[in-house]
């Protein structure tokens, strides 16, 4: 009887992505959001907060299906400034 070795699944979606991150200054530590999938994470320095963020959208493509995917990765982020006129 001859063992059988299971190959790790090849997902379709795998590309790597230069997605980008929003850092927001939180108390003590660093809010991040990825617009592009809507995955957030924090940490106590900004680049502790990079790596939580990088770390969570990895698991999440790493876990969401095929269809979560493409739905979240389907539409279009921009990043625009703006003045605001303050009272």
């Amino acid at each position: 009887m001859s063992a059988q070795v299971k190959q790790p699944s090849q997902r379709a979606y795998c590309r790597k992505s230069s997605d980008f991150g929003i850092l927001t200054r939180e108390d003590d530590g660093f809010v991040t959001l990825c617009p592009e999938v809507d995955v957030a994470s924090q940490g106590g320095t900004v680049e502790e907060a990079k790596a939580n963020l990088k770390e969570a959208v990895e698991l999440f493509v790493g876990c969401a299906s095929q269809d979560e995917i493409r739905q979240r990765m389907a539409g279009e982020s921009y990043i625009s400034a703006m003045e605001v006129q303050l009272a």
